[in-house]
């Protein structure tokens, strides 16, 4: 592991970090028109009583994106939240700044999987931290295509460090996991959280999972605040490579009711995750951040049915029995036996 000596943020942490996660919104949008062809986004600058604003950017009914939203905030206040005391306790008392940019897309075509990204930045007097990541939700899965996603955000990890996707993959498994449906969202991506490049790469709350044994095997790091936003910036920039190939393979593929039923059927379980789950949400609204914005994350169209059971060897099955589980997507060569029959591997 690379170690640095210092972990103090530079004197221009706050201006650096705003530029970048606006920077990253700016590209990402430009990018997402222009793979659309039709749709474009709507933008709305919003301000914050307690201090700080934002602008919200999001894209209806477009001929790839049935909704998107992509979001940046820069807001501050006085009082921290339960949900960051909690963790940093020795943040309490201080000014705080957050920081971010987010998105979450819904294709229409249930062959294009939503996507979620997250990038942050967080101070509070001694306590500073990045997080983020990026995570894919497909209906009808392709191991390729998840194979293709998780390569490019390995790649950009891998230019920072070579050790720090081997947590943060297995750390994306863990948060995106909806406990009361024991299920993954998706096929998962990466996560970090809580980066100040001090201590263990893995700060969850699963001690015994696959993110802290990695992590107890790298040993403790010591990361600078330059090494950091590099990380953010890199996987940042990792995302339209990693998602534009999988639009330009999927769009034109015919579906029928029947996908269509059954992609709002699993949007429902996004839906359950964002509002049960998600700890962006609760900061948000426990921080009394813009609820357009923070709910822009959900879909526009979504059903729930009681009791539904995927045909046993149906593609729906598919996604069911395997890709809502964490899985070992390169090195597992299983899941290409299982995946061909279904003509779902390429």
């Amino acid at each position: 592991m690379r170690s640095d000596n210092f972990t103090t943020p530079p004197t221009d942490s706050r201006t650096k970090a705003k530029a970048l996660l606006l920077g990253l919104q700016e590209e990402i949008c430009k990018g997402l028109e222009q793979i659309d062809g039709e749709g474009k986004f709507q933008e709305e600058s919003w301000e914050r009583p307690e201090g700080g604003g934002g602008r919200s950017r999001v894209m209806q009914e477009g001929r790839i994106f049935e909704q998107g939203g992509v979001n940046f905030s820069e807001v501050q206040g006085d009082e921290l939240p339960p949900s960051i005391l909690n963790q940093r306790p020795e943040a309490k008392g201080h000014n705080w700044f957050a920081t971010g940019t987010s998105m979450v897309l819904h294709p229409r075509n249930p062959y294009i999987p939503t996507v979620h990204l997250n990038y942050r930045y967080f101070e509070a007097g001694p306590v500073w931290w990045f997080g983020g990541g990026a995570d894919l939700t497909p209906f009808y899965p392709y191991l390729q295509d998840t194979r293709h996603f998780h390569k490019i955000h390995k790649e950009a990890c891998d230019s920072i460090n070579s050790t720090l996707h081997k947590v943060f993959k297995p750390w994306c498994d863990e948060y995106f996991f909806l406990k009361h449906r024991n299920e993954s969202r998706g096929v998962g991506g990466i996560f970090f959280d809580y980066q100040d490049g001090t201590g263990s790469l893995y700060k969850g709350q699963n001690s015994d999972g696959a993110a802290a044994i990695e992590a107890e095997k790298i040993g403790k790091t010591n990361l600078s605040w330059e090494t950091l936003y590099s990380l953010a910036k890199a996987c940042g920039q990792a995302f339209l490579p990693a998602y534009i190939p999988i639009i330009e393979k999927r769009h034109t593929q015919t579906f029928s009711d029947r996908e269509r039923n059954f992609q709002l059927y699993r949007r429902g379980r996004y839906v359950e995750f964002n509002l049960v789950w998600d700890r962006g949400t609760i900061f948000g609204l426990q921080t009394n951040g813009r609820t357009e914005s923070i709910l822009m994350s959900l879909p526009p169209l979504v059903r729930w049915e009681y009791g539904f059971k995927a045909p046993p060897g149906s593609r729906e099955a598919l996604l069911t029995d395997i890709f809502t589980k964490p899985q070992e997507w390169f090195t597992d060569k299983s899941l290409e036996e299982i995946c061909r029959p279904l003509e779902a591997f390429d």
